[in-house]
């Protein structure tokens, strides 16, 4: 059953998440529960987490009849970003054949290319469901979409191989790794080689650039990461249309990969990349009053407008 961060009187609290209802966890605890009331993270109450058992134990009572009837509506709640505050927030780039062809670009056979990660800084871009993501005014023109699954990790890892790498994963949930596509700092520069990496990696940046959300599902709950249907719509409209399938390098391997020069702990998140589709392949881009839609099935709706 998937979990969720909610507000309720100015208070962060915990909950069981529906497409139509949030169930908060201390509507369903058992007096032999009480303990999952002082879990600190969502990250303890995923696989690999100290209450992780006493989750199972209520979902074996609470079906989603009895979250809609004791808990609250969807649109009655203000949803939060399931991990507010990891320790490293890190994206991929290039992860999806087909993006990295729409770019410009050719995509490599894995066994001859690696990863390339970056991060971005979380406590100024991650944004919660329902929160604008605002237009910078330093340079507004061509803001972009990027629809991504991202992996929360449950258990410290580090130099783990691909085999093992899922045993360290808590759950997924929805990325919009939100991108600016023409940051170009001190226009009157002198030019250096690597200004336009910089200038790329910066355009991530921009507060707000990270929605996350609704929800976190469970890793025990979809075996397969590679099996996610994904969709991303600008005002209703479909833009990227996909599947974790087409990444060129899987979750497993992700996870091993980064783990091997980075240790990796509970609560980080690793956004795996988005699939084509993305606005500057088609020369569209965000303005104010547009809406984003983003959507992986099994997980989650993660909508925002943009101001």
């Amino acid at each position: 059953m998937r979990l969720c961060r909610f507000e309720q009187n100015s208070e962060a609290h915990f909950g069981f998440y529906t497409e139509d209802a949030i169930g908060p966890l201390s509507n369903f605890v058992q007096k032999s529960e009480r303990d999952i009331l002082t879990a600190e993270s969502l990250v303890d109450l995923l696989p690999g987490g100290k209450y992780y058992d006493l989750v199972i134990s209520m979902e074996s009572r609470v079906s989603e009849d009895l979250i809609q009837r004791d808990g609250f509506k969807l649109e009655d709640v203000q949803l939060l970003v399931p991990i507010p505050n990891p320790s490293k927030l890190l994206l991929l780039a290039g992860n999806y054949a087909k993006h990295v062809e729409e770019s410009g670009g050719r995509a490599e056979e894995r066994e001859k290319t690696f990863p390339y990660v970056f991060m971005k800084p979380p406590s100024t871009t991650l944004t919660n469901p329902g929160d604008p993501v605002r237009i910078p005014a330093c340079s507004p023109d061509q803001i972009d979409w990027e629809l991504e699954l991202g992996v929360v990790i449950g258990t410290r890892c580090s130099g783990v191989t691909e085999e093992e790498a899922l045993n360290f994963v808590a759950g997924y949930t929805v990325v919009n790794d939100i991108s600016d596509r023409a940051f170009r700092p001190n226009p009157q520069r002198a030019e250096r080689s690597r200004d336009p990496f910089f200038d790329w990696l910066h355009g991530k940046w921009h507060d707000t650039f990270c929605p996350m959300g609704p929800c976190i599902l469970p890793a025990s709950d979809f075996e397969d990461p590679q099996n996610f249907q994904m969709q991303l719509h600008v005002n209703g409209q479909i833009e990227q249309d996909s599947s974790t399938a087409e990444m060129v390098f899987p979750v497993a391997a992700v996870v091993s990969f980064i783990s091997n020069f980075v240790t990796l702990e509970p609560g980080d998140i690793i956004s795996t990349g988005t699939p084509a589709g993305v606005g500057k392949a088609k020369g569209k881009f965000l303005k104010a009053g547009d809406t984003l839609t983003a959507k992986i099935e099994g997980i989650g709706v993660l909508e925002n407008p943009v101001v």
